[in-house]
């Protein structure tokens, strides 16, 4: 298999390693083996996997835009954290814990 028969097949994919291997008429590991064999179909099917994302990021964009509030608080408790937005309690620690039983501390981890 040569590299340019691979990145034709990358081409389009999407970044789904079965479209690649369909494609190329060769198994699921096969393909993922001639994807990761050059640098440059490394590059081209991970070109391919950030489109598709840009893709998704684009429609809940527009279903934001559109109004609805399901796929905002979904960005909200994501993208949003740094804002601070989430469902789950993130604590961040540092310095040691005393263990404590029956009243009486026990050795510091």
């Amino acid at each position: 298999m040569n590299k340019e028969t691979v990145l034709e097949a990358i081409k389009g994919s999407g970044g789904i390693v079965s479209t690649v291997s369909k494609r190329l008429d060769c198994a699921w590991h096969t393909a993922n083996k001639y994807i990761h064999e050059w640098d440059e179909t490394k590059a081209a099917f991970e070109d391919e996997r950030e489109a598709i994302l840009d893709m998704a990021e684009g429609v809940i964009y527009q279903s934001i835009k559109e109004g609805n509030s399901q796929d905002a608080k979904w960005i909200l408790s994501t993208l949003g954290k740094k804002r601070g937005f989430s469902e789950k309690v993130e604590l961040e620690h540092s310095g040691g814990i005393t263990f404590v039983k029956d009243g009486t501390p026990l050795d510091d981890v």
